[in-house]
């Protein structure tokens, strides 16, 4: 593959790796629905943004189907690899009270990640984020930043339980900088599983770029996709608080149950 830099995000992989969102599945997916908002557990094969495939193809080309909608207002989005909590807003100004308590820091975020290796306490990583500037096949990829420069970023990571050589963390990030999780992760040497960028060879980013998921992944990864799961939404609002939960997807459940031989009710 040679030194070529990729420019492409999380978002742009190939369309053909997914299959087509089943319209009975979505309805398994939603966790509420009222005037104001449509929330949603968003399986980690999906991505966010309408694609070249249909509207059928992403989770908001379904959902604006699925509602009739033709314009639909995403509060925050998710990584494609990165399954959880989507919210969604009929209408602007619902869309705007719920973006505006992001921008301000009036929600509480946590989320749910299988780390490598064995987290024996709770860390709290308070490291600033950049784009990397040292050399690497892959222009995308962020570090932290020892030295000056970057975005303050502060990520807790919180064991749960291990197993299997592997650990379930429940992790809060009090800053919300790009693939900060995954970078802060990788910082502390407890990678989250599965992660093709920030994880034991960013060349297998390329090799899913351009192959798809290959037997070479397979070897590689204990896991098909980023083990990384948008848990709980607690946003802070002048009337009170509001608390969204997404239960962990089947995929990250059947991981802890036959790799990590663990039998827990998270939710």
């Amino acid at each position: 593959m040679g030194n070529r830099k990729v420019q492409m995000s999380d978002s742009q992989i190939t369309d053909t790796d997914a299959p087509l969102i089943d319209p009975d599945a979505l309805l398994g997916w939603i966790l509420q629905e009222d005037e104001d908002l449509l929330v949603v557990n968003k399986p980690g094969w999906l991505v966010c943004h309408p694609s070249k495939n249909g509207p059928w193809s992403s989770l908001v080309g379904a959902v604006r189907e699925y509602l009739q909608l033709d314009k639909l207002h995403l509060v925050a989005r998710l990584d494609r690899e990165t399954s959880g909590l989507v919210i969604f807003a009929r209408r602007r100004a619902v869309a705007r009270q719920y973006q505006m308590a992001i921008q301000d820091r009036r929600v509480l975020k946590s989320y749910y990640a299988i780390l490598e290796g064995e987290l024996k306490e709770k860390v709290i990583v308070d490291k600033a984020i950049g784009r990397r500037k040292s050399g690497g096949p892959v222009y995308i990829k962020n570090e932290v930043r020892l030295h000056g420069g970057g975005q303050d970023a502060l990520t807790e990571f919180e064991p749960v339980a291990c197993g299997g050589g592997y650990t379930l963390t429940r992790v809060k990030p009090h800053t919300g900088r790009k693939h900060q999780i995954r970078v802060h992760a990788e910082y502390i040497g407890h990678r989250v599983i599965g992660d093709k960028l920030y994880g034991p060879d960013e060349h297998l980013y390329l090799e899913f770029i351009e192959h798809g998921f290959t037997e070479q992944l397979a070897n590689a990864l204990p896991l098909a996709r980023q083990a990384l799961h948008c848990y709980e939404y607690i946003f802070q609002f002048p009337e009170g608080e509001q608390r969204y939960i997404a239960p962990l997807t089947q995929d990250l459940q059947d991981f802890v149950r036959d790799r990590m031989h663990l039998s827990l009710n998270l939710c």
